[in-house]
């Protein structure tokens, strides 16, 4: 049986709030809510392009230590806080996940900071 593994960005949000950004239970990796922020320069950019685009960067990444890749994500949730929004982050998803094609959930709601336009979730499973 494989042990859980937590997977961090070192990110001071997960510490002050007590979450991982992913976890790997088994064949199976939930990969938290994840906004636009460069873990490198630790700044969000404004552009929404910019935000989503890190956002999957991050989120290749944790599933990158879990010992897995994009083409294993089976299910994203898109939360963006203004409906002009929508189209861009669309465009994004559709470049990264055309022949993926996970399931997809998006609903516009208020993010925890102002600046923070979109956030998403990722459910992947290892594929044998």
């Amino acid at each position: 049986m494989m042990a859980r593994k937590l997977i961090t960005t070192g990110s001071p949000f997960e510490a002050k709030a007590g979450y991982s950004r992913a976890v790997l239970d088994g064949d199976t990796c939930f990969v938290s809510g994840t906004t636009g922020y460069d873990y490198e320069a630790m700044e969000l950019p404004e552009d929404i392009t910019a935000q989503t685009r890190n956002i999957l960067k991050t989120i290749e990444w944790a599933l990158g230590e879990a010992g897995m890749e994009l083409a294993d994500v089976v299910k994203v949730q898109v939360v963006v806080t203004d409906r002009q929004y929508v189209p861009a982050v669309m465009e994004i998803l559709g470049e990264v996940f055309a022949d993926i094609r996970p399931a997809n959930y998006l609903f516009i709601a208020d993010l925890v900071q102002p600046a923070m336009k979109v956030e998403i979730d990722a459910t992947a499973k290892k594929r044998s």
